[in-house]
């Protein structure tokens, strides 16, 4: 346990999936939180060594990847953390492999979480029918022809499913992580 902290999540394990384009504070943030809440991260992504991020208007910082897409199963996760980012996601949705994961841990009815850009891995997926939902603007449209209900608000949790819109959101949506996670 850390001082800034506690082990609330202790023994958890996250799944954090991303390429590079992810925003910078959108992984990093929620990462930060979880580990200092006890939980374990790992980083995922589709080839080894690291990926980099993207902080507001240009390239940001590197992060290590932990793992690659082909090597992980959805029983060895806690939950799911997808950031966005304009280019990270728009890359992960024309990936099978990631696809099929984000399907089959939405289906699994563990926490996912995905912010700004995020939910067009949920969208590929076909899992956002009939949820209420909230991404980063632009995103509106995408969710209304996929069969979600788009509401603009910081963040919004929908059975297994939680979505915020931006960086400005991340307290609530860090806080909302670990209340699905200390739910039971």
């Amino acid at each position: 346990m850390s001082i800034f902290g506690s082990d609330a999540l202790k023994g958890k394990k996250i799944a954090i999936v991303a390429t590079d384009g992810f925003e910078q504070s959108e992984l990093e943030k929620p990462k930060k939180y979880l580990e200092g809440e006890g939980a374990e991260t790992h980083v995922i992504s589709l080839k080894s060594g690291s990926i980099k991020g993207w902080d507001e208007k240009d390239w940001g910082s590197k992060v290590d990847v932990d793992k690659v897409i082909g090597d992980v199963k959805v029983a060895d996760y806690d939950a799911l953390v997808l950031p966005g980012g304009q280019m990270n996601p728009d890359v992960l949705r024309t990936e099978a492999a990631v696809v099929s994961f984000v399907g089959e841990f939405v289906r699994s009815g563990k926490p996912v979480a995905a912010i700004c850009h995020g939910p067009w891995t949920l969208i590929e997926a076909d899992t956002v029918r009939g949820k209420k939902m909230t991404s980063w603007p632009s995103l509106k449209t995408d969710i209304k022809n996929a069969g979600g209900h788009w509401v603009d608000e910081s963040v919004v949790v929908d059975g297994n499913l939680i979505t915020s819109r931006n960086p400005q959101d991340l307290p609530n949506f860090n806080e909302k992580i670990k209340e699905a996670l200390t739910a039971k």
